[in-house]
């Protein structure tokens, strides 16, 4: 495939290492853009990653990787460092895609018990065992027996509630530290003439997912500070925009306590009959980092094949 970007054009992915950011390193890296990933990864985990940037290399592009906390000042100053030494005089910033998940699932407010469940009636109507009725419908839910929803085991959340630390570190680390990482890039003059920066929000940003207020709260201070980025750093050529997927079957999904319900909605209500994925993302991210796109900035861009607009479930 003939690269649509030259041998100077870079991307920085924060959170490169698995979904939407390892998704958009490999279309990038397809077209020819050289990478830099930072990611936070455990040994563990390593082991899974670094096949993954063998493939990118493979694709004829550079690629250096920083496994560091990116929300950390002396780290990203690292990186930075590191990154003006790699560019050289001619490399630049094309591509800052900023997709960091490390949120606070937390309820607000403790759980009140419910007093009863749909299985209960149910089970005494066909004179069977509410629990066998119940482990049932867990089995076949999570087969992707959508409709049961309602009478599988509720989900578990924890005990404790949110407190304001916990807000304020999940707003820092999924919001406000893309400007962070903007201002820094400009001021060593890394970014290109004409980049493009990219955060990433959720439907969460404008309804309530239940545990999800801190992260969801971080979504909409990261739209804020995308608006300003686009107009007070447009003079200067870049570019902002933030990408609203749908519900992705992601590492940061599963770590939401009752993500099976929120695919399961999601699956019975999309037009297209599916979940996002993150290569849908990915190439939202390569159009929109394309010349033909230079006059878009500033908006927030729904790429769920119309999962929003829809009031339909199946």
């Amino acid at each position: 495939m003939e690269g649509r970007f030259g041998g100077d054009d870079w991307a920085l992915i924060l959170g490169g290492s698995s979904g939407f950011g390892l998704a958009t390193a490999r279309k990038l890296a397809a077209h020819g853009m050289n990478l830099c990933l930072v990611h936070r990864d455990r040994r563990a985990t390593l082991r899974q990653v670094e096949p993954e940037f063998e493939k990118l290399r493979a694709a004829g592009v550079e690629l250096r990787n920083w496994n560091v906390d990116a929300l950390a000042e002396d780290k990203r100053t690292l990186v930075l460092d590191e990154m003006t030494e790699l560019l050289g005089p001619r490399g630049r910033v094309q591509v800052l895609l900023h997709s960091v998940a490390f949120g606070n699932l937390k309820l607000l407010a403790p759980e009140r018990p419910r007093q009863d469940h749909p299985a209960q009636a149910l089970a005494k109507a066909l004179g069977i065992e509410e629990e066998a009725l119940i482990a049932a419908a867990d089995a076949l839910f999570a087969q992707g027996e959508d409709g049961l929803e309602g009478l599988a085991t509720p989900p578990v959340y924890a005990e404790r509630t949110l407190d304001a630390g916990d807000i304020a570190r999940t707003i820092h680390a999924m919001g406000t530290s893309l400007i962070d990482w903007v201002q820094d890039l400009h001021r060593r003059r890394l970014f290109a003439d004409d980049a493009r920066v990219f955060g990433l929000t959720s439907e969460g940003n404008d309804i309530a997912w239940k545990g999800y207020a801190a992260v969801s709260t971080a979504k909409v201070a990261l739209e804020a500070a995308a608006r300003s980025i686009a107009t007070e750093f447009g003079p200067h050529g870049i570019r902002c925009n933030v990408l609203q997927p749908g519900v992705t079957q992601t590492p940061a999904l599963a770590a939401i306590p009752g993500s099976d319900r929120l695919v399961a909605g999601s699956r019975r209500r999309n037009p297209l009959g599916r979940l996002t994925t993150p290569e849908d993302v990915a190439g939202m991210v390569y159009l929109l980092s394309l010349p033909e796109s230079a006059w878009v900035n500033g908006a927030v861009i729904r790429i769920d094949g119309g999962e929003h607009v829809s009031g339909v479930t199946s």
